[in-house]
């Protein structure tokens, strides 16, 4: 498993294919989530110019979705 700089795992998904993003709360695909705005960058990827740490540049985030 790799290990981020704090030496710490990286969480995978399930199948171990795709590392989470620091904003994701659950793995793509995970019953009762979805696909949402990363709120750090609204969207754009970008934050001062620079790729955005909590979606690692993409836009987007896997959250929970519905309610109880």
């Amino acid at each position: 498993m790799a290990t981020t700089s704090q030496n710490r795992p990286s969480p995978t998904t399930p199948t171990g294919s795709q590392p989470l993003k620091p904003g994701d709360e659950a793995p793509a695909g995970t019953p009762g989530s979805g696909e949402n705005v990363c709120p750090v960058c609204n969207g754009t990827g970008r934050v001062s110019g620079r790729s955005c740490a909590n979606c690692s540049g993409t836009g987007k985030i896997t959250t929970g979705i519905g309610g109880g």
